[in-house]
């Protein structure tokens, strides 16, 4: 049951064959038994409930709210829901429990949605691997130990199933094309998949990396996360289910705590692409709480239509092919093209020639933010304050000390010193200028007749924990944000 898509299990909760709260229970029981992988940094088992009961009842009466009605689902713990504790996995905002819903999460409990908990992230979205977290790392499902099976997935049917003692890759070219999977609820016999190797196990990505887990484990049917330059992206790749960063200004801010304004953007994460176009068409629209939505009447997709692959022209960026790609995800990639290519597809390769300098400038414009977003946390208003009192400077400073990680304290203090009078027309400025030009490459595919732009994720599969942390949280987020960052730049989907 865990493993359907949420079209699939929308279909049998209709037919009555199961009722929300057994789906509700189920997936209740994955996620207490996948503890040890850290999805969750709380599950909300009484609100999951209650909401299960009353879309027991709405499907008793005939009253279905939408395809997502009574259909667990998790967000990212940097979303505000309403007398839930919302950290963003951060000391600062241990005890914060708002009083409000995000737009996004509202729109979900008005279509039904269960909430079955908050999940876990890098501090303040700050991190591609959810291991800066005061809750602890979150571990990848693949090769975890925990038994699972690969389903194909044929139209509207789950076939060839296979027993997997493990994978070499988290997201290599078989998965890729055709396989969706599901954890057995046996974890001790035969077909079990290696376990990783004592304290040593492949990352998550990040920083949506708990929801990108829960999706793939079966414990939510979907699942929210956050994408500011890759951030729902990257662990869709890692845990291989599908991650989307709409375009900005398509999904609402409001109530997503914020780490870079310009770039944040709510991100959906499903195991299928028809479950992501329906989260999609349920959370797309003008919100009057957010003034950068966009104002135009939104047109809900529809994947039923048939598409004449051969009127898509595809363009393939020279630049996305980098130093530090590995050969499988070249493969991939050229693969995948080829595969278009033989469907009818026009193939061809374009230009994105300031893509090299994206990272940086991203750097720069990413860090000012964060300096002007995180001066809201001082220990006067609301989060984490000391017990320090000899003056209000020295309570700003032992507060912010203590309640941010090396990370967000060096992110603070790189964009405090970009921004400083003698420095902003050198740095920010300069910065902004490349923006606009990287924004350009994009206008300029588009409007040279290309419809779509394919390219991988991430330079590589998923790193094990001590590879990753062999480097330091700017190295990593430079290398493995290669691919993502500039549609975030340039705000494309």
């Amino acid at each position: 049951m865990l493993s359907l898509s949420v079209r699939q299990i929308s279909r049998k909760l209709q037919d009555g064959v199961i009722v929300p709260s057994d789906v509700c229970t189920a997936c209740l029981y994955q996620a207490e038994k996948l503890k040890k992988l850290n999805i969750f940094v709380r599950l909300t088992k009484e609100v999951a409930e209650h909401q299960a009961k009353e879309s027991d009842v709405r499907y008793t009466n005939g009253n279905v709210r939408s395809l997502l009605d009574g259909i667990p689902v998790a967000v990212k713990d940097n979303y505000c829901t309403r007398n839930i504790e919302t950290t963003c996995s951060s000391r600062m905002l241990e005890s914060f429990k708002p009083p409000y819903n995000a737009t996004v999460v509202q729109k979900l409990q008005d279509a039904g949605a269960v909430l079955l908990g908050k999940c876990n992230m890098d501090e303040f979205a700050m991190g591609s691997g959810t291991v800066d977290s005061i809750h602890g790392p979150t571990k990848n499902i693949w090769q975890s130990g925990e038994k699972y099976t690969l389903l194909r997935n044929v139209g509207e049917r789950a076939t060839s199933v296979e027993q997997v003692q493990g994978c070499n890759s988290t997201h290599g070219s078989k998965m890729v094309y055709q396989e969706l999977h599901h954890l057995s609820s046996h974890s001790n016999k035969e077909g079990s998949s290696s376990p990783s190797e004592e304290g040593d196990w492949f990352i998550a990505g990040g920083s949506s990396g708990g929801s990108a887990v829960a999706v793939a484990s079966g414990a939510v049917f979907a699942a929210l996360g956050s994408d500011t330059g890759g951030s729902t992206r990257n662990p869709a790749a890692y845990c291989g289910v599908v991650g989307l960063k709409p375009s900005y200004g398509l999904l609402s801010r409001h109530g997503l705590i914020p780490l870079v304004n310009s770039m944040d953007v709510p991100g959906i994460l499903t195991r299928t692409v028809d479950d992501a176009a329906t989260l999609l068409n349920i959370l797309a629209g003008h919100d009057l709480l957010d003034s950068t939505t966009v104002q135009d009447s939104f047109i809900p997709l529809d994947l039923s239509q048939d598409i004449d692959i051969s009127r898509i022209r595809i363009g393939i960026p020279k630049e996305y092919n980098c130093p530090g790609m590995s050969d499988e995800v070249m493969e991939t990639w050229s693969g995948v093209a080829d595969i278009l290519e033989r469907a009818g597809a026009e193939v061809v390769q374009v230009s994105m020639p300031h893509t090299p300098s994206s990272i940086a400038c991203y750097s720069v414009l990413n860090q000012c933010e964060v300096a002007s977003n995180m001066a809201r946390y001082d220990g006067i208003e609301f989060g984490l304050r000391t017990a320090e009192n000899r003056s209000t400077e020295e309570l700003y400073a032992s507060t912010r000390s203590q309640g941010f990680n090396e990370t967000v304290r060096g992110r603070i203090l790189a964009g405090n010193y970009f921004l400083l009078q003698r420095n902003y027309p050198h740095y920010f400025l300069q910065a902004l200028k490349v923006r606009r030009l990287i924004a350009q490459d994009f206008t300029h595919a588009w409007s040279s007749g290309i419809d779509v732009l394919l390219t991988p994720t991430t330079l590589t599969d998923a790193p094990r924990y001590s590879q990753f942390i062999s480097r330091d949280n700017r190295e990593q987020c430079a290398s493995q944000d290669y691919c993502t960052q500039p549609a975030n730049m340039a705000g494309n989907n």
